[in-house]
């Protein structure tokens, strides 16, 4: 099949968008792989897929998939492409449209200044819907919140646990570029407490309103910005008494602006979103 694509990024987290509003795609496990390969495909981290909703007062559905080819639940950074490319390919007309996903519902607004703000919803921390095994755990308590020791073997390490509709552990660093990303996030990952596996964070406070992220996503790798990962940093910053409502988040891709004002709030998510290139490929 030719399929057409739209290459596009957000702060360095890179994405193939298809339109799937005039016809259904339906790939296998193989195609989105071979979409996301970089050596003998277009090469992404993650495959989205626009689609129309059915759902009274939803304008958009989009499903996402990582570049192994599972779907996953919920991207920041992918929904601010996609409001994007809604806008740019005049599928919508509207600054503001509603968008849902396998099990969220996202509220995406294009800025005057070409940046994108997306009600991200309240974050999650019951740990059965994050979800998190702390059977036998005793954690550190730390202002509102808890840090929860991680056994990887030989050591252990202590994270806030919590979800931005997909599963989240934040570590706390003193300096993210010596950060041990490439050794503990796939270890993390694949915790058995965490029955979906998880995304590994690593956050370097810089001072209240300003942090440095890096972060080991599930079955792509650390990438170069997770926009739901900044999210969940900075939540758990916040209710660790580390940071205030508003930070600015330094990804090794861009900068990305969290705010988050406690309780059930919403946090509200504003980045870059550009297209790189597009064209058709045979798969």
């Amino acid at each position: 099949m030719r399929l057409p694509f739209t290459k596009m990024q957000g702060a360095g987290n890179d994405f193939v968008v298809l339109d799937g509003t005039r016809a259904a795609i339906d790939l296998s496990p193989q195609q989105v792989r071979a979409l996301g390969d970089r050596r003998f495909g277009v090469g992404a981290d993650q495959i989205l897929v626009v689609e129309r909703s059915s759902t009274p007062g939803v304008d958009f559905r989009y499903r996402i998939y990582n570049n192994s080819g599972d779907e996953v639940e919920h991207c920041g950074n992918g929904a601010r492409c996609f409001v994007r490319f809604v806008h740019d390919k005049r599928l919508s007309d509207k600054r503001s449209i509603r968008v849902e996903t396998v099990n969220n519902l996202l509220e995406l607004t294009l800025q005057d200044d070409g940046r994108v703000t997306v009600d991200m919803n309240a974050p999650i921390f019951e740990h059965e819907r994050v979800p998190f095994d702390a059977s036998g755990l005793l954690p550190r308590r730390v202002a509102n919140f808890e840090l929860w020791p991680l056994d990887l073997g030989d050591y252990t390490v202590e994270v806030a646990v919590l979800s931005m509709g997909n599963p989240h552990a934040v570590q706390i660093v003193a300096d993210v570029d010596s950060a041990p990303v490439g050794l503990q996030g796939p270890v993390v990952e694949g915790h058995s407490r965490f029955a979906r596996q998880v995304n590994a964070g690593f956050m370097q406070i810089v001072d209240r309103a300003h942090v440095r992220l890096r972060v080991h996503e599930r079955d792509a790798g650390e990438t170069l910005a997770c926009g739901t990962g900044a999210c969940a940093a900075v939540v758990a910053g916040i209710r660790l008494g580390l940071l205030d409502s508003r930070v600015d988040v330094q990804a090794r891709g861009g900068l990305l602006t969290i705010e988050w004002q406690g309780g059930d709030s919403h946090v509200l998510m504003t980045g870059p979103a550009e297209t790189v290139f597009e064209g058709v490929i045979e798969l």
